[in-house]
């Protein structure tokens, strides 16, 4: 696998990941195509007496499909998605035909959801004149997609799925008009790279994979910085190529004597999304869900992955990146401080030159999932009998992004 990625020539970090995750013919999410996790039927929380019911309720239904992880929008269908819908109609411009895209929209649970709160919920008008794209990179996805809408046939003729990668600009037209984006649990599968310094004071080198000389196996090298997607990120965290500030002479000092190997990584891929979405969906909003943290990573680096893989209803967490071989998940926190900066610098804001800054075209806020539900769900359809909610309850470390433009268009 491992040379079939590389071959004789050394790739980024980013170009490896993204081959363990989307390869068509070896990555994890082609060879696995029921790694996207789909429920029969909603779970009734109302039924269920508490957290031990729902926990019992949970490992049963992970026993009987094999699956490695369920979204949040699968587990807490419709009512995750409802939440979705009504922060959309609370906020977008009804004056304009709605258009949604939504990027990776696994099964199409979602989609559904969103378009059967519309339906039910906003004027008549709203829906006939509405659009749903979902951008979608698995073809098996894909077709899955279309299954699960056309279980409302009214939806069909408002719905379609283009099965490409969102980061390619070439996929994109260049759309004026007013709409939204969808990306739940997207972010953690951008591929990222990874950049290294040998001490606290050296400077930061890019990291590149190559195989070992006469073998399969592969190994990171290290070059100096020049890949642009790497140092814009570098530029929007504030990091500088030569490792910092001039450093003070006891930092220098103690670099000598106790050096300690730094190593961080970066975003490039949710970089590369941004500036294509900001590129061609001029007026776009935004709404972004993910982890902001994840427990138990033990790969090294600042926002360093989780890496995981499942046998036989066993899961197993690895040391390296370089383990996952198609086989293995590959997810990522998110930094949100670090996502609103890019997604400020993608949309024309210098965070390098004042005097070239313009005024900000972008109104952002963070919410936990906690607040976001409160604010827009209904709660109370995910909450068990002696008041345990799993939607806020299990879910601390996940957070929502949500972006819209200003008026502030020059």
């Amino acid at each position: 696998y491992s040379t079939g990625i590389i071959d004789e020539y050394p790739i980024l970090v980013r170009d490896y990941i993204h081959a363990a995750l989307y390869d068509p013919a070896r990555g994890f999410f082609s060879r696995r195509s029921d790694s996207v996790g789909v429920l029969d039927r909603s779970i009734k929380f109302n039924q269920l007496q508490g957290r031990k019911a729902y926990m019992k309720k949970l490992d049963a239904i992970y026993r009987q499909s094999d699956i490695s992880w369920f979204t949040p929008v699968e587990l807490f269908k419709p009512w995750y998605a409802h939440g979705i819908a009504e922060a959309i109609m609370r906020t977008a411009n009804l004056s304009f035909p709605l258009k949604i895209y939504e990027i990776g929209g696994g099964s199409g649970t979602c989609a559904k959801g969103v378009m059967d709160y519309i339906k039910l919920n906003a004027p008549q008008r709203v829906y006939d004149n509405m659009t749903y794209v979902s951008v979608e990179i698995s073809s098996s996805l894909a077709k899955k997609q279309l299954e699960t809408i056309g279980e409302v046939n009214s939806h069909l003729d408002k719905f379609r799925v283009e099965c490409r990668d969102a980061a390619d600009p070439d996929g994109w037209g260049i759309d004026e008009q007013p709409c939204w984006v969808i990306m739940l649990e997207v972010l953690d599968n951008l591929p990222h790279d990874l950049i290294y310094s040998r001490n606290q004071v050296a400077p930061w080198n890019e990291v590149w994979i190559e195989k070992k000389e006469d073998t399969s196996e592969v190994h990171e090298s290290y070059k100096p910085i020049q890949d642009t997607l790497i140092a814009s990120c570098m530029e929007i965290l504030g990091l500088e190529k030569d490792g910092s500030l001039p450093p003070s002479v006891f930092k220098r000092i103690w670099a000598q004597i106790l050096p300690r190997p730094r190593k961080c990584w970066l975003p490039t891929g949710c970089l590369k999304l941004l500036q294509v979405l900001h590129g061609s969906l001029k007026k776009m909003s935004l709404i972004a869900s993910d982890f902001s943290y994840l427990p138990d990573v033990r790969v090294p680096g600042e926002r360093a992955p989780l890496v995981s893989s499942k046998r036989n209803g066993c899961s197993t967490d690895h040391d390296n990146y370089l383990e996952a071989k198609g086989d293995a998940d590959i997810f990522f926190p998110t930094d949100f401080w670090l996502l609103e900066r890019i997604d400020h610098y993608c949309s024309g804001w210098s965070f390098s030159d004042p005097a070239r800054a313009q005024q900000k075209k972008r109104r952002t806020i963070m919410l936990d999932t906690w607040s976001f539900m409160e604010e827009f769900g209904m709660p109370w359809r995910t909450r068990t009998k002696d008041g345990y909610n799993p939607m806020l309850d299990d879910f601390k470390n996940t957070k929502f992004y949500l972006s819209v433009p200003t008026h502030n268009t020059k």
